[in-house]
C-alpha cells in the first residue's frame, strides 16, 4: 500500500485548498461577465477568507458596528461561502419582498435539519412546494379574519397563568412558558394541560433551547463542512455530535408525542369522528371559540388510510401542529420575559399603563374588545416587540440565482441575513434605542401611524415572515394587560431587603432571551378581579 510521507500529505492538502480557491475565482468570473463589484465588506484571507472575523457571540451586535464602516449591506466570505448582512428597512424590503422569489431560500443547515432532523419546521425549510403546502396549511388556521375565535381560549390560559404567579411568584419564567404551551396545546391538537402539569412545557423549553444554540449559520463547524457530519460519535472532538443525537430525540419527542396523543383521541371518538365537521361549523357560528384543535381537523379531512397519499398528508399534518407548537410555546415567551425586565426598569412606563387600564377597566380584567381603548397598551405592545427582539438576525435567506443589486454583484447561493436589531435600534427612526419608550408610538394619545411599526423586522421578511404573528400579538396583548391590572411588577429582593440591580442582557443565539431576572410582583386590583383569577 502506498504510504505518502507527512510533508506530501501537506503539500497535497494545500494543493487541493489551492485548486478549489482557484475554481471559486474562476466561477465567480464567469457568473460575473461585467465584473460587477462585490458589496463593500471586511477584508479577508486566501482560501479561509473572512473565518477569522465571522462573529458567534451576538452578532447582530458585531454587525451593528460593521455598518458604521461599511454601510447598511456588508458581504464578506467564510472558507468560500459568501454571506450580506442587510441592516435597513430599505434593504430588506428591496431584496426580501421585491425580489422575493430569489430571496426566499434557506441554505442547507446540516446540524439543525440533518443531524438534529428539525426538517418537520416549516422555518427552514427550503423555498418550494413542499414548504408552500405548509405555509397554507398553517394560514387556514391563523390568518387575521380567524384568530378572534382562539380569544376565549387565550383569555382563559391567562387568568390560569395570573393563577399559578400568585401561587408561587418565583417561577414567573416557567408560569409564562406553561401559559402560552397550554394555549398552543388546545388549539393544536386539543389537549389540555392542567395547572400542576409541567411535563409539555419543560419538553418545549428544552427543544427550543437546542434550537437557539444552533440557529445562527456557524454555529457549529459542520455548517461549513457538511461533510463533518459523517464524523462518529466515538471521535476525539465530537462532542457536537452527542449533542445533535440527544437533541434529534428531543425533536422526535416535541413533534410525535403529543401528535400520537391528539391520534389516539380520534381513533377511540368514533362518534366525535362523524359528527366532526357539525361540531365545527356550530363552533365557527360562535364567536371567540376555537375548533375543536387542528390535529383532529387535519386527521378527519385525510385520504383513507389505503391511500397512497395518507402518509404524506399525515406527515404535513404532523408538522404543521408542530410549528404551531414551536412557534406559540415559545416565541412569544421570550418577548414577555423582556417585558418583565422593562417594567422592572421603567417603573414609570408601567404607572402609565395602569392608569389606562383603570380608566378603562374600571374594577374588571381586560378583554379583547377593550383593545381599541388602550392605546398605550397597544404602544407598549410595539416597544416590547422592537426593544429586546426574540429574533434580533431572524431565519437566514439565500440567493437562488446571482443577482445585480444597486451596482453589486451578489453571487448564487449566497446567505442573506436581515439584522433586525440594527433595523429596530436605528437612532434616526427611534430616538434613544437603547431606552424602553412607548411613547414614541403615541401622538395626542393615539398611535401614530408615522412612526415605523416593529413588525417590519420582528417577524422575518418577505415571504418568510412568521405566519403566526397575528395570533402571536393577541397573545401578547391579552398577558400584558392582565399583569398590569393585576401586580406591580418591581426588581426582585435580596436577603437585606433591597432591590436587585438589573441590567437589560438577553442570551446569545438565534432566539434571544432574557440573561437572569428576578422581579417580585404585588397585587393592585379589587378582590372581585383577583377573585376571578383564582377561580
Amino acid at each position: 500500500m502506498l504510504t505518502l510521507a507527512p510533508s506530501t500529505t501537506v503539500l497535497c492538502s494545500c494543493g487541493l485548498a489551492l485548486g478549489w480557491w482557484c475554481y471559486g475565482r474562476l466561477r465567480e468570473r464567469r457568473d460575473n461577465p461585467d465584473g460587477l463589484p462585490l458589496p463593500p465588506g471586511p477584508k479577508g484571507y486566501p482560501i479561509i477568507n473572512n473565518l477569522l472575523d465571522f462573529p458567534t457571540y451576538k452578532p447582530w451586535l458585531v454587525y451593528d458596528k460593521w455598518f458604521k464602516t461599511y454601510g447598511d449591506m456588508v458581504y464578506f466570505k467564510v472558507l468560500g461561502q459568501p454571506f450580506i448582512i442587510l441592516g435597513g428597512t430599505q434593504r430588506t424590503y428591496d431584496l426580501f419582498e421585491r425580489r422575493s422569489s430569489n430571496y426566499s431560500d434557506r441554505n442547507r443547515m446540516p446540524m439543525l435539519r440533518e443531524l438534529m432532523d428539525w426538517t418537520w419546521n416549516m422555518t427552514f425549510m427550503p423555498y418550494g412546494t413542499w414548504w408552500r403546502r405548509h405555509r397554507r396549511t398553517f394560514h387556514d388556521h391563523f390568518h387575521p379574519n380567524i384568530v378572534h375565535k382562539y380569544h376565549s381560549l387565550q383569555v382563559q390560559t391567562t387568568r390560569a397563568f395570573l393563577r399559578r404567579l400568585s401561587k408561587s411568584p418565583d417561577d414567573f419564567m416557567l408560569h409564562v412558558r406553561h401559559a402560552f404551551t397550554s394555549t398552543i396545546m388546545q388549539i393544536a391538537y386539543g389537549i389540555k394541560i392542567s395547572d400542576d402539569d409541567d411535563d409539555y412545557t419543560i419538553t418545549a423549553e428544552k427543544a427550543l433551547n437546542s434550537l437557539a444554540e444552533v440557529g445562527n449559520p456557524g454555529s457549529f463547524l459542520v455548517d461549513l463542512f457538511p461533510v463533518m457530519k459523517y464524523i462518529p460519535t466515538w471521535f476525539p472532538g465530537a462532542g457536537w455530535k452527542k449533542k445533535a443525537n440527544s437533541w434529534q430525540q428531543l425533536s422526535d419527542m416535541f413533534t410525535n408525542r403529543p401528535w400520537n396523543v391528539a391520534k389516539e383521541q380520534f381513533v377511540r371518538n368514533p362518534s366525535f369522528q362523524s359528527s366532526h365537521r357539525i361540531l365545527i361549523v356550530m363552533l365557527e357560528q360562535k364567536e371567540g371559540t376555537a375548533e375543536p384543535s387542528m390535529a383532529t381537523t387535519m386527521i378527519e379531512r385525510m385520504p383513507d388510510e389505503s391511500s397512497p397519499d395518507r402518509a404524506t398528508e399525515e406527515l404535513l399534518a404532523r408538522n404543521v401542529c408542530a410549528v404551531t407548537l414551536a412557534g406559540g410555546a415559545d416565541t412569544t415567551v421570550s418577548t414577555i420575559q423582556s417585558y418583565f425586565m422593562a417594567m422592572s426598569l421603567y417603573p414609570e412606563v408601567q404607572k402609565k399603563a395602569q392608569e389606562e387600564l383603570d380608566r378603562v377597566l374600571g374594577s374588571r380584567l381586560p378583554e379583547f374588545n377593550d383593545r381599541p381603548n388602550l392605546p398605550y397598551i397597544n404602544a407598549m405592545m410595539k416597544e416590547s416587540l422592537r426593544w429586546q427582539l426574540v429574533t434580533p438576525l431572524g431565519a437566514p435567506h439565500m440567493a437562488s440565482n446571482a443577482d445585480e443589486y444597486d451596482g453589486y454583484y451578489i453571487p448564487k447561493g449566497t446567505i442573506l441575513i436581515g439584522n433586525a436589531w440594527s433595523i429596530l435600534h436605528d437612532s434616526e427612526i427611534y430616538k434613544d434605542p437603547l431606552a424602553y419608550n412607548p411613547e414614541r408610538f403615541l401622538k395626542d394619545g393615539k398611535i401614530d401611524p408615522k412612526v415605523q411599526d416593529p413588525t417590519v423586522a420582528s417577524f422575518g421578511f418577505g415571504r418568510r415572515i412568521c405566519p403566526g404573528r397575528y395570533f402571536a400579538e393577541n397573545s401578547i396583548f391579552i398577558l400584558i394587560s392582565h399583569l398590569l391590572a393585576v401586580y406591580d411588577i418591581r426588581p426582585g429582593l435580596d436577603k437585606d431587603g433591597k432591590e436587585i440591580p438589573i441590567k437589560p442582557e438577553m442570551t446569545n443565539g438565534i432566539l434571544s432571551y432574557v440573561s437572569v431576572i428576578r422581579c417580585c410582583k404585588e397585587s393592585r386590583l379589587t378582590s372581585y378581579a383577583l377573585a376571578i383569577c383564582r377561580e
